[in-house]
């Protein structure tokens, strides 16, 4: 597929933190080497003046903004989005690298009018060695592809905003990510998922998952810990209870929002049989391990949920907007 003005896109990089200069200066080079070439490369920097004089200083043939609403990312991403004027907008986190041809696999769905937007493979790189613990299935909690997702270009409810392109109008249809719900501290909130839902229903358009668009995220070793991983399972959980009680959403967003959670949660059974049967077989205490982990993931969840429901509840009763 030839690059025609009508399927230009802008790349979208947010970033917070000095601390991953070096991990922006690889995303920004993988963006820069992608085989169709960006219309332009975005980088907002998230309330952080020094890193901001630093990136204008520093890294030339890059437009950089400063985030324009409330910190956090999802006012942090909008701010670069709401300044492109091409028809797609793709986002890359600034812990990322990009395989040269990520942006056009990305990009080939949108020749059917129905798309609203695409994600893609996203391939944990550990700065250690993945831990023997780590299911297939819990990838997700450092933020890459797990077990159970398409493994060919297939239709998906959501993708994740590490590996994302829009279509404009529809993003700008929407209002763009929800300014206020999202990554923030030790918050993980679903701002990504919450998005395909409110683009999805605009107009009943739908999402591709396009595995051979690949990016590889930095995991570094503080992330690979047991407790890591408990910690995000809980906001996962929480985060999800929040996205399913959005006062905004539909009646139909409200039923769809935690569909998928539950087919996935029906899959985890069977990550547990099949593992602890792996290990009765000898093929290592490493199955057994990612049993344990299948059930410990689950259970944090879980109670993130829980929690966030009674909390839920009780500002109800209280009147207290949440």
């Amino acid at each position: 597929m030839e690059t025609t003005p009508r399927l230009a896109a802008t790349i979208v990089i947010p970033t917070h933190s000095e601390d991953r200069w070096d991990s922006l200066v690889r995303t920004i080079a993988s963006a820069r080497s992608q085989t169709r070439t960006p219309a332009g490369i975005i980088v907002v920097v998230d309330h952080n003046p020094k890193l901001y004089r630093r990136i204008r200083r520093d890294l030339a043939g890059v437009t950089v903004l400063e985030n324009a609403y409330a910190q956090g990312v999802s006012g942090n991403r909008n701010t670069g989005a709401f300044s492109a004027s091409t028809s797609l907008i793709a986002f890359l986190d600034d812990d990322t690298i990009a395989d040269p041809h990520w942006l056009d696999h990305l990009v080939r769905p949108f020749a059917d009018p129905k798309v609203v937007g695409t994600g893609g493979g996203i391939s944990p790189d550990w700065e250690q060695a993945r831990p023997r613990w780590m299911p297939e299935e819990f990838l997700w909690a450092v933020g890459g592809t797990y077990a159970g997702m398409p493994t060919r270009t297939a239709p998906i409810r959501n993708v994740w905003s590490a590996s994302m392109i829009v279509r404009r109008d529809v993003f700008m249809a929407v209002g763009g990510f929800r300014v206020g719900f999202g990554k923030l501290g030790d918050q993980n909130r679903p701002e990504d998922t919450e998005l395909c839902l409110r683009m999805s229903a605009l107009d009943g358009g739908h999402w591709m998952f396009v595995p051979d668009a690949v990016i590889r995220h930095e995991v570094p070793a503080k992330r690979s810990t047991f407790g890591f991983f408990l910690r995000r399972c809980y906001a996962e959980g929480r985060g999800k209870v929040q996205m399913a009680s959005l006062d905004s959403a539909t009646d139909s967003l409200r039923a769809d929002s935690l569909g998928t959670e539950r087919a996935y949660l029906w899959s985890l059974p069977k990550a547990v049989v099949r593992n602890l049967g792996a290990a009765l077989a000898g093929r290592g205490a490493g199955h057994a391990l990612q049993a344990g982990g299948v059930v410990a993931g689950v259970a944090a969840a879980a109670y993130g949920g829980a929690v966030e429901t009674l909390h839920a509840r009780r500002a109800q009763k209280l009147g207290i907007a949440r």
